[in-house]
């Protein structure tokens, strides 16, 4: 990793491991401990925000240039040397808990949330770049599953073949839908690659046969795609997610640079689409988030909480 990199990644509070893997604190993780506020992410799936793990093991590893990432871009280099995953794990979760040191002694954060806070049981695979290139996912997973953890995990869906590969898959797996078609996507996604499209497609088709619950995330940004809803559906209806989760762009972080606070749409312009789809799909509306800007659709009765779905006790 280039110096100048690994340095301005610090300064951004990011704490690496061995230059490819990366734990940050989620702004959630200051509000719940500090303001008693949740991520959506608890509201939907019964996680405690204040015990996430937000890691990712191939911190520089991404062959998309969207315009609505929030993270640092363009400094692609070789990883030569992978790291175990229980060293992995075991060191992020080190960092982790010095980077929440300073909440201890707070008289806003409760003891209780605290020492709680310093053994996270939620792993979100999903901070920067692309997991599926860690050659030892399946086992990372597979590790953390061992020690009770639960497990969600963002992917843009193209690795297709590593991903029909893993032995073990997360207990919720999304894929980034950020675009209603193939020009819209080049515009949106940017890819570094020439079939990007076409790799996303075959991630969506292999979606039905994977043995966990899966997730379709659509990142909606006003004026580049947000509307098309006869198309989002297409796409969804391949897929046959459990869950869909649209939600919109927020103006943070590197995405400053290329697009503007009007990009981001409100909560009911991400309702009126979420309604659309909904209706084309026979989906309902089980959940929202106003401050985060996002819905959970699904069918009808189903069960959200990761923790009743997978009987793990937290």
């Amino acid at each position: 990793m280039d110096p100048a990199y690994r340095e301005l990644l610090i300064k951004q509070q990011y704490r690496l491991h061995n230059d490819h893997a990366a734990v940050k604190l989620c702004h959630w993780m200051r509000q719940s401990l500090i303001y008693g506020r949740n991520c959506y992410k608890q509201d939907f799936y019964g996680i405690d925000s204040h015990r996430c793990l937000q890691m990712t093991p191939a911190v520089n590893e991404c062959d998309h240039m969207c315009q609505f990432c929030w993270r640092i871009q363009g400094h692609d280099f070789k990883v030569k040397e992978w790291s175990e995953p229980k060293e992995m794990l075991d060191s992020l979760i080190s960092h982790q808990r010095k980077l929440i040191s300073g909440f201890n002694g707070d008289e806003r954060c409760s003891k209780e949330r605290y020492e709680e806070s310093k053994e996270p049981n939620m792993v979100a695979i999903s901070l920067a770049g692309e997991p599926i290139t860690y050659p030892y996912l399946s086992d990372f997973i597979k590790e953390c599953h061992r020690r009770n953890m639960i497990t969600f995990m963002v992917t843009n869906g193209t690795y297709p073949d590593e991903l029909e590969g893993l032995d073990t898959l997360p207990r919720q797996l999304y894929v980034t839908v950020a675009a209603p078609n193939e020009e819209i996507y080049k515009k949106v996604c940017m890819p570094k690659m020439t079939d990007g499209w076409d790799r996303l497609m075959r991630t969506l088709r292999l979606f039905p046969s994977l043995d966990t619950r899966t997730v379709v995330r659509h990142t909606l940004v006003k004026e580049l795609n947000l509307g098309w809803a006869d198309e989002y559906a297409a796409l969804d209806r391949i897929a046959d997610p459990d869950l869909i989760e649209p939600k919109g762009y927020v103006f943070v972080g590197s995405s400053r640079k290329r697009l503007l606070m009007a990009n981001m749409p409100s909560h009911e312009e991400v309702r009126e689409l979420s309604q659309q789809l909904g209706d084309r799909l026979g989906f309902s509306i089980l959940k929202e988030k106003p401050d985060s800007r996002v819905t959970l659709l699904g069918s009808p009765g189903t069960e959200t909480d990761v923790g009743k779905l997978y009987g793990i006790s937290r």
